[in-house]
């Protein structure tokens, strides 16, 4: 399916960000608005756009060409009369769709669930509007929707029950209303809209009927959009952005320590040429540098720097979803950190037994090992059968999530044990090892059975 993306106006309430800039090309986290939308387009399959131009729309074919380093085919059109209603733009691409096409507005930025859901819904109108059913606010397109019908649109409609968000799934049909229209003066796209709703011919879907948990982020992540048009939108925009990129953490450190830190070093880090690759190698230089450290007996700077990799370690994806540069190949993360992490536990374990000639603290390392990947394959294993996270399924599991087994909440006792080897030699250090293996073996212990419950009960309820 072709998306067209209307990008011709001015934008003349950005002030001075459009004064030699379109304003599709504002930036926001790294990326212009125009480049969000068509990125977030790409995750839903979609892989060809149309992209009508007006206001210095030689600026946007500069910056986007074909589209060839995105990964798509875009084409332009241009709309020299781009001081008109934009109606007059959809029009303009008339002779190039003719068949179903999801029609997009260059500074609205959304979810791409909600346009997941528009590609595969069936078109039986001339066009289907994503709607969100919230109180209107001055400035939004106001709707009244009827029995899934679109009733009337517009801006200064006194009576309305949604909102337009500026997400179309068309027909070539829609074309024939905005052209009645554009001949009787009325250029805005919501006039074709309000002449097919004269027809019954203009649905709504409503975004809130999505489903609100995404599992991947351990969370629930109602489906939004924003019109972007002033400085404070864009704002907003961050904000929203970011908060949606940030999983819901799971150990105590990560929530109220590593979260907000994550969240100012990634919208900081999103201004520069840096990728998610490049964070997660150097993530990983650092922490085999960390085990190199424990290993030569540098417990100290090699413990701090635990909690610097434990802050690091989560740009990478944030920045990933922030800058929408997903990939298959950045799931594999979680397979290379365990393996820093036991190394960790490995090298730290090595430098107690030649210190100590004891072989108890090589025992408790591999007990530890051992629980931690039973406990993580148990909590892989959940998510995949139940397709939630097992941090997430109930109130007893949100509670024990802050303080189950996690690397993060494991570094702790190391620090104190490090700090207290002068005064207790290296006995603390292996009682800080008895700590994780007993945290570990509860979270096993506690994981395996809450597993089992919420496993049985929906079999119980299949059967």
């Amino acid at each position: 399916m072709k998306a067209l993306i209307i990008a011709a106006g001015e934008g003349t309430r950005f002030g001075n960000l459009t004064k030699d800039e379109p304003k599709p090309l504002v930036r926001l986290l790294g990326l212009s608005l125009v480049e969000r939308v068509i990125l977030t387009a790409k995750e839903v399959g979609i892989d060809e756009f149309i992209i009508v131009i007006g206001y210095l729309g030689k600026r946007i074919k500069e910056k986007l060409g074909d589209g060839n380093r995105y990964g798509v085919k875009i084409t332009y059109i241009e709309n020299r009369e781009w001081e008109k209603g934009n109606g007059v733009s959809v029009l303009k691409a008339k002779e190039s769709l003719k068949e179903n096409f999801i029609l997009l507005m260059s500074d609205h930025i959304f979810d791409a669930r909600i346009l997941k859901e528009l590609v595969n819904y069936d078109l039986k109108s001339s066009v289907i509007l994503a709607v969100d059913k919230r109180e209107p606010s001055p400035g939004d397109t106001r709707v009244l929707e009827k029995e899934g019908k679109i009733a009337k649109i517009g801006k200064d409609i006194e009576k309305a029950n949604c909102i337009d968000t500026g997400i179309f799934l068309c027909s070539a049909k829609i074309f024939s209303y905005i052209e009645k229209t554009v001949k009787e003066g009325r250029e805005e796209f919501a006039d074709g809209i309000t002449q097919a709703a004269k027809n019954r011919d203009a649905e709504v879907f409503d975004i809130t009927r999505i489903e609100s948990y995404a599992s991947k982020m351990r969370k629930d992540i109602k489906p939004w959009w924003i019109d972007i048009d002033t400085k404070e939108d864009l704002k907003k925009a961050k904000k929203i952005i970011v908060e949606n990129a940030s999983k819901n953490p799971s150990d105590a450190l990560a929530c109220y320590v590593h979260k907000p830190i994550e969240n100012r070093l990634v919208s900081w880090i999103v201004n520069f040429s840096i990728t998610p690759n490049q964070i997660t190698i150097g993530v990983n230089i650092l922490a085999y540098t960390v085990t190199t450290l424990f290993l030569l007996g540098y417990l100290l700077p090699a413990s701090i720097l635990t909690f610097v990799v434990g802050i690091a370690d989560g740009l990478d994806g944030k920045l990933a979803r922030v800058k929408l540069k997903i990939s298959r190949v950045g799931s594999l993360e979680h397979s290379f950190d365990l393996l820093f992490e036991f190394s960790w536990f490995i090298a730290l374990s090595w430098f107690l037994f030649r210190s100590t000639g004891s072989s108890t603290p090589l025992i408790l390392c591999m007990f530890i090992i051992l629980f931690t990947t039973f406990y993580r394959h148990i909590y892989d294993q959940f998510r995949r059968a139940m397709g939630r996270s097992l941090d997430d399924s109930g109130d007893f599991e949100r509670k024990f999530k802050r303080i189950a087994g996690r690397r993060n909440l494991y570094n702790i006792p190391i620090l104190v044990g490090v700090l207290l080897t002068p005064l207790y030699s290296s006995n603390a250090l292996v009682y800080s090892l008895v700590f994780i293996l007993l945290h570990s073996g509860i979270t096993a212990v506690v994981y395996s059975l809450r597993a089992i419950k919420h496993m049985r009960l929906m079999d119980y309820k299949k059967t």
